[in-house]
């Protein structure tokens, strides 16, 4: 699994080892895994099915991969022949977002939702379908 770092997330763990937050290193790494894991739970994986000839009634699963592209390039290097399908697989961590709400880049600053939760207001966002008092999808 190839993880390319996003400016956002580099950030974020920017901010913790330079933050005067920590007493210990160990406090720091805890910090920093806690972080990484929070990250990685927010992404959007691939998963490979794949079969070793195209009758076989048999799939392996494999993953995660980072993009749909990693995985199938995966499967041609293995060189199974056969065939290949590769399927999304959508943030668990997104996916409790949507409910619960998330202090996260690109959510709504005052509802803490996803902005695809905003309605569209000409070429802007407008308010958020889950909470009433949102009127507006603020950065």
């Amino acid at each position: 699994m190839r993880i390319t770092p996003r400016k956002d997330e580099v950030q974020r763990l920017v901010s913790i080892l330079t933050s005067d937050d920590y007493d210990n290193p160990e406090q720091m790494a805890k910090a920093l895994l806690k972080e990484s894991a929070d990250i990685l739970w927010m992404r959007d994986w691939y998963a490979l099915g794949s079969k070793l000839s195209e009758d076989s009634p048999h799939w392996l699963p494999f993953g995660p991969f980072a993009s749909e592209s990693e995985a199938l390039q995966t499967f041609k290097k293995v060189g199974f022949g056969g065939a290949a399908r590769t399927v999304k697989l959508y943030s668990p961590g997104r996916l409790l977002a949507f409910n619960e709400g998330k202090d996260w880049p690109g959510y709504c600053k005052t509802c803490k939702h996803d902005q695809v939760w905003h309605l569209q207001d000409g070429s802007a966002r407008g308010g958020c379908v889950s909470c009433e008092d949102c009127l507006k999808f603020k950065k």
